[in-house]
């Protein structure tokens, strides 16, 4: 029975955005929801949330195929967390939208008007798209777990 736990693959993914370029992910994150506020002023439609929403699910995306970009780096646990992870796209895919989701949650509930149950629902949805991207891309690097090995 190789099957394991909800919590032990939280760990996993876990294990494996230990390693994550966190740094770079969290300059690309601010660049990013700058630009878009910027270019949203120059165009009259400047949306702080939506600026915000868009920075943090490109923080968290940055991170996610960091981590997984080079599953031959790192101490041995790591290693083996970002096997897993590129074996398990769709599980690990999971933590980089939750952490968007409650990332974003503050966000869309203090700087818009749609109250907690609109927050939640919009935080939700950065979250599901983050995952949605997430497991994609990581799934198009999953012949690098096979070529680490």
């Amino acid at each position: 029975m190789n099957e394991i736990s909800r919590r032990d693959e939280v760990s996993l993914s876990a294990a494996a955005l230990r390693g994550a370029p966190w740094k770079t992910a969290a300059i690309g994150g601010v660049v990013v929801s700058g630009a878009s506020f910027g270019m949203g002023l120059v165009t009259g439609g400047g949306d702080l949330v939506w600026a915000l929403g868009l920075g943090i699910s490109l923080f968290a995306l940055i991170a996610a195929i960091g981590a997984v970009a080079k599953p031959h780096e790192g101490d041995r646990v790591t290693r083996q967390a970002r096997l897993w992870s590129l074996r398990h796209p769709w599980k690990f895919a999971l933590l980089p939208a939750a952490i968007t989701a409650v990332l974003d949650y503050p966000v869309q509930l203090v700087l818009d008007d749609e109250g907690v149950f609109g927050s939640a629902v919009q935080a939700m949805w950065h979250g599901a798209l983050v995952y949605l991207i997430a497991a994609i891309l990581t799934l198009t690097m999953k012949g690098r777990a096979r070529s680490s090995q």
